[in-house]
């Protein structure tokens, strides 16, 4: 996702005066969070020479960092932008799943819609990075872990329960998933039914299309996950970026649709969450679709520029803001 070029104005009708008068309307909206809560393990080592038993590197082991990934990521994000996060997932009865709680509870987030299910693994993402003293690592490996079987039929009515109890004074539903099991389009369509005038947002890996007629409001897949769904290459046909992008909008009967991409970027692990939480945040807070969009383009050229799983705070978003606005260069 490209950053944001420093004008007065992103388009004839979007004054970035006017959005960073939104974003300071972020603080305090009431958020929920529904999706499948991640670990994401850095594994970080010094390359000290090539294996005799095979053509890979030996890392010497320096650090092991574990951050929030998945929805979990998307929480952090909406807690950066100063949001009241209320998060809905299962996790599963493992060091992984004690690390996200522990990690949110630090926050002062109300840990209390996490619900801990012994019949569920966390998800883990474990990346190993190479590199020498003072140097940047570079990523070499990924080893994934993931659950095996889908959540039970207690869990899922548990899942149900808690978040009917936190949407009833909710300002936004935004909906994260990565495919590990904790929400479907079947809990979506549940919720759905009850909708006030909170919005609902969703970004599906893997199966978008299913949540058709969900009652989601606004969806944030990125280029590759269009050109997954619509069996197409886009790349920079813009006509064909359009034509996905109708068609999906459409089809899952939306209110609006954002694509965003990653060109230009440093480190793209996580820019999709930033998106959903800037953009979910931004329609919280009063934002037409255009306007919205523009907040998680900025968010989301930040977030790019960083290494890792990260975040962009409302500070360095504002900052974005009024620097554009000012003619400065980022």
């Amino acid at each position: 996702m490209k950053r944001a070029k420093p004008r007065k104005t992103l388009s004839k009708t979007v004054d970035l005066l006017a959005l960073a008068d939104i974003v300071e309307r972020f603080e305090g909206k009431r958020v929920v969070i529904l999706g499948d809560f991640v670990a994401d393990y850095f594994q970080y080592g010094e390359i000290t020479r090539v294996s005799r038993e095979a053509p890979v590197l030996i890392l010497r082991h320096r650090e092991t960092r574990i951050l929030p990934g998945g929805a979990a990521n998307a929480a952090n994000n909406l807690l950066a932008l100063g949001a009241r996060v209320l998060p809905v997932t299962a996790v599963g009865d493992d060091a992984a799943g004690d690390s996200l709680i522990e990690s949110f509870r630090e926050k002062k987030v109300d840990v209390s819609g996490i619900r801990r299910a012994k019949d569920h693994v966390t998800p883990v993402k474990t990346r190993f990075l190479a590199g020498w003293t003072h140097t940047v690592g570079q990523q070499v490996l990924r080893v994934d872990y993931e659950p095996q079987t889908p959540l039970a039929a207690a869990g899922r009515n548990e899942i149900d329960r808690l978040l009917r109890a936190r949407l009833k004074n909710a300002d936004a539903l935004a909906i994260s998933d990565y495919g590990f099991g904790v929400v479907t389009p079947e809990t979506a369509r549940r919720v759905a039914g009850k909708k006030s005038k909170y919005v609902i947002t969703l970004d599906s890996r893997y199966d978008l299309s299913s949540y058709r007629n969900a009652g989601v409001s606004a969806a944030t897949p990125n280029e590759a996950e269009m050109e997954a769904l619509h069996h197409t290459t886009i790349g920079r046909n813009v006509v064909e970026l359009e034509r996905c992008g109708r068609s999906t909008l459409n089809n899952l009967k939306l209110s609006s649709l954002v694509v965003h991409g990653s060109d230009q970027a440093v480190d793209v692990t996580g820019a999709g969450d930033t998106v959903l939480a800037a953009y979910t945040l931004g329609l919280a807070s009063g934002a037409s679709p255009l306007e919205a969009a523009h907040i998680a383009n900025i968010a989301g050229g930040l977030v790019v520029m960083k290494r890792g799983t990260a975040t962009v705070s409302r500070s360095e978003l504002l900052e974005e803001i009024h620097k554009a606005a000012s003619g400065v260069p980022s």
